[in-house]
């Protein structure tokens, strides 16, 4: 994708360093952003919808006060990039219940075995128990592929060679690994080279589909699959609803625009992306990081902090709000976590609420967390099931999962501890600043002292 990343950044000097009227120097970037898109294989009518955006948005919105329109510009193309690659919000990679089936689908040569053990890797060391299902019956090779890497990830494996029939093979395998009390199940399925045979692995996937009652299908893409891939996934999307995608071979010198495409053809979101060619290769997709590359980063990061910047106060009191109205729990720390790491510290936050200043401890180093540590227990977060993140208590009472996720987050269960410590912290001191609020607002007068803080 480096034609991509080179070709945008190069447009982005060139518009920050124009000195054409706003408007022209709009439509003189969208038009070279549109040319670098189609160049690299995003689909023309993918391509045209997203440069509508931009523009629109370009010519209609008022920047804040202090704000350059340019400076403004940049903002919209990176908001609109994020929302093309799937949206701010990162999809929860751990399964919403146990067991969770898993089907893979794709054309040949995408990468489908190689993915179906990395998957089995990755949760495997977060604590699941993982089974894999050999159900590609067409290319030679695929079952003692699947075989060699589940006993080098150290997972349960199923599959039988007497059988010509997937959708019977995984229906088998199935039952195979709830046997095993397996927690999820990611079944193999074969490919064909794409253009001329769809019909047949579509055909396939409904039966497999049909079989096994999937979950979740997960649409495995070569990044450099190219222009056919937005007709592709539509067609796979149409057989049976795509949940999410996973893209292999990003670490190559693949155009990757095919990628881009898929994802708005299916209007699922990519899940992870593939990095190599190892089992630990593998990556939760990141749709912020993903455009900040493709952007050029460390060229804009100045533009946006200035941006953001001027839009901070507004910000840092709707997150007072929602401290304060919410009902803690880790996904609103996780949230809070997030924002914390580009807007500052908990306590900052936390004095932007009118009156309350006064009450917060003089010794704020209990609020104070470092940059690496937020890194750590986001990830603890991540390594979290949905309930659990919901209901922390639950972490205290079953002190087995504690282990779990230490072991799903590769920290120690002191780790885990210790953001228990801080979430029960921040607990606490929001019970007691709610207290003293409602005290204050009691007494005669209170309102025009809140107002003053």
């Amino acid at each position: 994708m480096s034609n991509i990343f080179s070709g945008i950044k190069e447009a982005i000097k060139k518009f920050l360093s124009s000195t054409s009227p706003y408007e022209q120097s709009v439509e003189e970037f969208i038009r070279e952003l549109q040319r670098i898109l189609i160049k690299s294989d995003v689909n023309v009518k993918v391509v045209f919808e997203f440069t509508s955006k931009i523009r629109k948005r370009a010519l209609e919105e008022k920047p804040p006060q202090g704000v350059s329109r340019r400076d403004w510009f940049i903002k919209i193309v990176y908001e609109e990039l994020i929302s093309l690659l799937g949206g701010e919000e990162e999809l929860n990679v751990l399964p919403k219940k146990k067991p969770y089936v898993i089907m893979l689908v794709g054309v040949q040569g995408s990468g489908k075995t190689t993915t179906a053990a990395k998957l089995a890797w990755y949760y495997k060391n977060r604590g699941y128990r993982v089974g894999l299902i050999a159900a590609d019956t067409f290319r030679a090779g695929a079952y003692e592929q699947l075989k060699q890497l589940a006993e080098k990830v150290g997972v349960e494996f199923w599959g039988d060679k007497g059988l010509n029939d997937p959708a019977e093979i995984s229906r088998k395998g199935l039952e195979y690994h709830l046997s095993k009390k397996a927690e999820i199940i990611i079944i193999d399925t074969a490919g064909r080279h794409g253009y001329g045979e769809e019909s047949k692995l579509i055909d396939e996937m409904k039966a497999i589909a049909d079989a096994v009652k999937p979950d979740e299908v997960i649409l495995v893409l070569d990044a450099s699959i190219g222009q056919k891939a937005y007709d592709l996934a539509k067609k796979f999307h149409e057989a049976t609803p795509i949940g999410s995608i996973i893209i292999t071979k990003l670490d190559g010198t693949a155009k990757g625009g095919g990628a881009i495409s898929a994802i708005a053809a299916t209007g699922a979101k990519v899940k992870f992306v593939g990095t190599g060619e190892k089992v630990d290769e593998i990556e939760p997709f990141r749709p912020k990081n993903f455009a900040s590359r493709i952007l050029g980063m460390g060229d804009i990061e100045a533009i946006l902090e200035r941006v953001y910047s001027t839009m901070s106060q507004n910000e840092l009191e709707e997150m007072a709000d929602s401290l304060m109205s919410g009902n803690l729990n880790m996904k609103l720390i996780y949230k809070q976590i997030k924002q914390i790491r580009s807007m500052g510290p908990i306590g900052k936050i936390l004095r932007m609420i009118p009156g309350l200043s006064m009450s917060l401890p003089e010794d704020e180093g209990a609020l104070k967390v470092s940059e690496k540590k937020m890194d750590m227990w986001l990830n603890i977060i991540n390594s979290m099931t949905y309930e659990e993140m919901e209901k922390p208590e639950l972490l205290e009472r079953e002190k087995s999962r504690i282990r779990r996720i230490a072991i799903g987050a590769g920290v120690a269960q002191e780790d885990v501890r210790e953001l228990l410590n801080y979430y029960n912290y921040i607990k606490k001191l929001l019970k007691q600043l709610k207290r003293r609020k409602s005290l204050l607002k009691k007494f005669g007068g209170a309102d025009e002292f809140l107002e003053e803080e």
